[in-house]
């Protein structure tokens, strides 16, 4: 009987050690560290105890907050219009507090611009007025207004028989180059109605806006419709040129524009780049910033500065506020309303389409805060 009493305690022994052992005794161990922690720490102990803590708590909300870091390619055309905000917006460091990695290629017009977004080159892009008649018709969406101006240019050369806009008439029979679905082929048909003519008065030649510069200066045109920086590349290289500047009580846009579809998919990454967009463009619409602008503008496109300084002149650059007031007074749809209705007029679009069709406000307005 003895030895049984003592197999039976020394299994109750071990049993006891065992249910000691293991996580549970672990759990205990760190317990009492805990509280014999607690019970000797200094005051500045316990301030670096909620240091820690808070930092703990910090890294753990920021995945929550962090946004995917993703690369856009952009695409632009050489000239301040296109360039004075996004360039702002990478040199102040806007794209990146936005997680937004911005590549620039360089176009000559919308409508190339718009051809490398289907064919999946591009992500966003900046057009001058003209190409919005593509957006109207369902090829773009506007995510974003950068500037407007309520006036149009064309050069002529002293073989058009033109030395103001009261005789653009003489340019009946004449040779005129233009950008066809560009704010070239609307600036030449605002100043042939303002004259009384059509485009079938003229001879008119369709070509690229960079090889207008050789045919006025080879004189192989008698007139053009370009824009800066082929503008100012003409009046400098041609002898007479002259660059006439007429209003048409017309309404002419640029903006930054993607195609319908990726505006469906990433919504969240259209937002995020006009939040960026805009900053940048609070701080350079101000005249004592053009400076800054045109500086960046000109390194990117190799170019003098001083000679780039003219283009600050060309259109009324949109600040927030701008922004904002105008969607809150109808002004901006005001704007885009108009621009539709003249591209109606001119047969380059078929009917009215809703603004919502092809103009994001919502979008606006978020990344405006509103």
């Amino acid at each position: 009987m003895k030895k049984f009493y003592a197999v039976l305690l020394t299994a109750a022994m071990v049993l006891s050690l065992t249910a000691c052992g293991g996580n549970g005794g672990n759990k205990d161990q760190t317990t009492s560290a805990n509280a014999n922690n607690t019970q000797e720490s200094t005051p500045a102990q316990e301030e670096s105890k909620a240091s820690a803590e808070t930092k703990e708590s910090a890294q753990t909300t920021e995945p929550a907050e962090a946004v995917e870091t993703v690369q856009l390619n952009v695409a632009y055309m050489p000239n301040y219009a296109s360039l004075w905000s996004v360039l702002t917006a990478i040199d102040k460091g806007y794209f990146a507090e936005e997680g937004i990695e911005v590549k620039l290629w360089e176009f000559a017009d919308g409508p190339s611009e718009i051809a490398a977004m289907e064919g999946g080159s591009i992500d966003l892009a900046y057009i001058g007025h003209g190409a919005h008649k593509l957006c109207i018709n369902g090829q773009a969406t506007i995510f974003a207004p950068s500037s407007v101006h309520s006036t149009d240019k064309i050069i002529v050369l002293p073989s058009s028989g033109v030395t103001s806009i009261d005789d653009i008439a003489n340019l009946a029979g004449k040779k005129v180059a233009y950008n066809a679905g560009s704010s070239s082929e609307t600036a030449l048909n605002g100043a042939l109605t303002a004259a009384g003519i059509t485009i079938d008065d003229i001879d008119a030649y369709e070509m690229d806006a960079t090889n207008m510069v050789a045919a006025m200066s080879s004189g192989s045109v008698d007139a053009c419709t370009a824009w800066n920086p082929y503008s100012i590349q003409i009046i400098n290289n041609c002898e007479g040129a002259v660059e006439l500047e007429f209003a048409t009580n017309s309404v002419n846009l640029s903006s930054w524009i993607c195609l319908p579809t990726y505006a469906e998919e990433n919504r969240d990454i259209l937002i995020r780049f006009s939040r960026a967009l805009y900053k940048a463009m609070d701080y350079s619409s101000k005249q004592e910033n053009w400076d800054y602008a045109v500086g960046l503008y000109a390194k990117q496109c190799a170019k003098d500065k001083e000679a780039c300084l003219v283009e600050t002149g060309d259109a009324k650059w949109f600040s927030i506020d701008d922004i904002k007031s105008g969607i809150a007074d109808n002004t901006m749809q005001d704007y885009y309303t108009k621009q539709q209705q003249m591209f109606i007029e001119s047969g380059n679009v078929e009917k009215e389409v809703p603004l919502e069709n092809y103009v994001l406000f919502d979008v606006m307005q978020e990344a405006l805060g509103n």
